[in-house]
C-alpha cells in the first residue's frame, strides 16, 4: 500500500447520470427536475419563449429599431503614433501612404491612429485620429484633415 502523499490526485469527477435507479445518487421519482411543469416533463429549447409570435425573441428581432446594429462591423486597424516617424516632415499621411510605407496591408480599409509615442515632425494626417493624437500633431505645427 502506498503512502498518502504519493497517491495520484483525483482531478475530475465524472458527471452524475440522473434517472438510472435508486443507487445512482440521483434516481427515483423526480430525479432532480422538481415536481410538475413543462421543464420537468421535457427538454425545451433555449430560444423558446412560449407560443405567441410577438413574445418570441427570434420573431421580434426583425421588428426592432436599429436591427443593423447587431451585424458584425469591421474594427479599425490601430496604428500607434510612433510608427509615423518613417514619414518626412510636411508629408501627407493617408491610407495610400501607409500602404506604401508598409505599415498597412492594401486589403485593410478601416484605419485609426492612436497615441503611443510622440512625433517630432509636422505632418498632415487624412485619417481618423484620437483626441490626444490630434493635440500632439497640432502642437508640432501639423494638421488633421478629418
Amino acid at each position: 500500500m502506498s503512502a498518502p502523499h504519493t497517491l495520484p490526485s483525483h482531478v475530475r469527477r465524472g458527471k452524475k447520470r440522473i434517472g438510472r435507479g435508486m443507487g445512482s445518487g440521483k434516481g427515483g421519482h423526480t430525479v432532480g427536475r422538481g415536481q410538475k411543469g413543462q421543464k420537468s416533463r421535457e427538454r425545451i429549447g433555449v430560444s423558446f419563449f412560449g407560443t405567441k409570435v410577438k413574445k418570441s425573441l427570434l420573431k421580434r428581432i426583425p421588428m426592432l429599431r436599429g436591427k443593423g446594429k447587431l451585424k458584425p462591423h469591421e474594427k479599425p486597424v490601430i496604428i500607434p503614433l510612433r510608427k509615423l516617424d518613417v514619414f518626412r516632415a510636411k508629408a501627407r499621411v493617408d491610407r495610400a501612404a501607409l500602404v506604401a510605407a508598409g505599415l498597412l496591408k492594401s486589403s485593410e480599409k478601416n484605419v485609426k491612429i492612436v497615441g503611443g509615442g510622440t512625433v517630432n515632425k509636422s505632418l498632415t494626417i487624412a485619417l481618423p485620429v484620437s483626441r490626444g493624437v490630434r493635440r500632439l500633431i497640432e502642437a508640432q505645427g501639423g494638421m488633421v484633415e478629418l
